[in-house]
């Protein structure tokens, strides 16, 4: 296969704009699990053309991924879908370890402040999240989704690729040419075997999991449990109305990948816990896992999504978040370059920005399951021991309890910018989403309620000189946010939304910034933070990008006691 150099940003524009709608959409998106899903709700909420296909006739009724992290609902509220997700989800307080003998180890539960706007950890069922996002796709017009329809053939060319579908048994055939693809179609990807991308990393053959998906469940926590006792190694996960997620590691001669269990296996391992009939039984398999990585996210304008692109084991929580996040990464970028704005060395920055975090917790997801799930006694009882001797101490305690094992998601190389080679903390980090007040009825709204859904530029105690000299910068941003510092009233007669800090919670960072842009892409991660004086600095290193200044929507601003993207009550946010 020929993967021919993609036109730039505006010569994309510009052969889409002269090509017949039938030739096909913006995006042809293969896979409607919750990463495709999700994916076309954020490309579709930015105007682009999306065609969803899904070989199965219907959403999965697999219970696989079982967490949603703060960053994904944070994700799913940039697309609305906050409001609509909620009611299926637990609001959930983290992870509970026990140790030998299931005696308590640490319940790491974050760090409490709803740094990003929700709760840290979010059991749900599957099967609910996709029914939910695909009855939400209604709300866009530009949005196709196909059922029953897989993908068989594609060509990459100068303008596009060439793709053959194919409905039910195969003998109904369609090709049509989208300018991008993106693979979101699981760890057995037709889109990556057709663009011959290898997996590299390893298997876990031997590492056998019995998982259970059960009803009319007695537990009641709203965390996940894992307990580290090496007799039997397990991970309980309560759910919604009865429903819970229990994953027993199986001991040699009690069954093998991919085989179905016998019902007397299953009640044997429940015993501890709960009675159960097999009509209270959802799901029961047995499966090894994988923590592999694809050598390329992207071939041309082809792009690797989800398990497509990384697998990884269960144990961080983590397979379905990550997937999550390639969708945030990505669907601005083929936003801003199919309308013109970038060029396509923005697309580069997908794997360049992905790549090194999806390793970082594909290996942290491997060393939990040696840490936690191990099943040697001796080294059982010297992490029990090295992890109850940290938490006597502060920085041992906050390690553990808020989680911050987790690796870093910080961007550091790919579309960010660091004037005078030195980078404030925030840069390449997802934007802290406070509570803040705005408008002259100081109004309560989360941050990103506020900034709208492109490029916006907030300006920390900053002068309307200030304001001009970043204009004559050539930024890419739309929203101009003033923020307020030192407990100063709201008012300020200027055409920019004015917030300030609500609380003193998390939103207290904004003022440490003050004499600073800070430069927030689409996706919420921070592309700059610079004084006045290095803003002509930042929009010429931006513009290898080939970015042009955007024009973005009014920012949503809601009323006292109005629903706010996130579902929740303005006043109680």
């Amino acid at each position: 296969m020929t993967e021919p150099t993609p036109a730039t940003g505006p010569l994309l524009a510009q052969a889409r704009a002269q090509t017949p709608a039938a030739a096909g959409p913006a995006v042809l998106i293969v896979g409607a699990g919750p990463v495709g899903l999700t994916a076309a709700h954020l490309l579709g909420s930015l105007g682009v053309q999306v065609l969803l296909v899904e070989r199965n006739s219907t959403t999965s009724d697999d219970a696989k991924a079982i967490s949603l992290d703060d960053e994904s609902l944070r994700t799913l509220q940039s697309a609305d879908l906050a409001g609509a997700v909620y009611p299926i989800i637990v609001p959930g307080t983290g992870t509970k370890y026990f140790g030998v003998g299931g005696r308590t180890l640490v319940h790491a539960r974050g760090s409490g402040d709803r740094r990003f706007g929700h709760p840290f950890k979010n059991p749900f069922a599957q099967p609910d999240l996709e029914r939910v996002l695909r009855t939400e796709l209604v709300r866009h017009p530009n949005i196709e989704a196909r059922f029953a329809t897989g993908l068989s053939g594609l060509t990459q060319l100068p303008h596009g690729v060439r793709v053959t579908l194919h409905r039910g048994d195969g003998r109904h055939t369609e090709e049509l040419t989208a300018d991008y693809v993106l693979g979101c179609d699981g760890g057995r990807s037709t889109v990556r075997r057709l663009l011959s991308v290898p997996m590299r990393g390893r298997s876990f053959p031997d590492d056998v999991w019995l998982v259970l998906d059960t009803q009319e469940d007695p537990h009641h926590e709203r965390y996940g449990m894992h307990i580290g006792d090496p007799s039997r190694p397990t991970v309980i996960v309560p759910g919604r109305d009865g429903r819970c997620r229990y994953e027993f590691l199986l001991r040699p001669g009690e069954g093998a990948a991919w085989q179905e269990p016998p019902f007397e296996l299953v009640r044997r391992l429940l015993q501890p816990y709960r009675e159960i009939t097999p009509a209270q039984v959802e799901r029961a398999v047995a499966y090894s896992f994988h923590a592999l990585l694809a050598e390329r996210l992207r071939v041309g304008r082809c792009f690797l999504l989800g398990d497509a692109a990384h697998m990884m084991p269960p144990f961080a929580g983590q397979g379905l978040n990550s997937g999550v996040r390639d969708a945030a990464n990505l669907s601005w970028k083929l936003a801003e370059v199919l309308a013109g704005r970038a060029g396509d060395a923005l697309l580069d920055t997908y794997d360049v920005e992905r790549r090194p975090h999806a390793q970082a917790v594909i290996d942290l997801s491997v060393r939990l399951g040696r840490t936690v799930m191990t099943t040697s006694r001796p080294q059982a009882y010297l992490r029990d021991l090295l992890v109850r001797a940290a938490l006597l101490t502060g920085p041992g305690r906050r390690y553990f309890t808020e989680m911050r094992y987790r690796p870093d998601t910080r961007v550091r190389t790919g579309a960010v910018v660091r004037p005078g080679g030195r980078a404030h903390p925030l840069v390449g980090a997802l934007l802290p989403q406070p509570r803040v007040l705005h408008g002259p009825g100081y109004r309560l709204a989360l941050l990103d309620d506020v900034l709208g859904t492109g490029w916006s530029l907030l300006g920390v105690g900053l002068t309307e000189a200030d304001w001009t000299s970043a204009r004559g910068a050539g930024l890419p941003y739309g929203t101009e946010v003033d923020v307020v510092i030192g407990d100063r009233a709201l008012g300020r007669v200027t055409d920019r939304p004015e917030i300030t800090d609500a609380d003193g919670g998390p939103g207290a960072f904004l003022q440490d910034l003050a004499g600073h842009f800070v430069l927030v892409r689409p996706d919420r991660l921070v592309a700059a933070v610079f004084p006045p004086h290095r803003a002509a600095q930042v929009g010429q290193e931006l513009r290898r990008f080939a970015f042009a200044p955007t024009a973005d929507p009014p920012p949503k601003i809601f009323a006292p006691g109005s629903h706010t993207d996130t579902g929740i009550e303005g006043a109680t946010l």
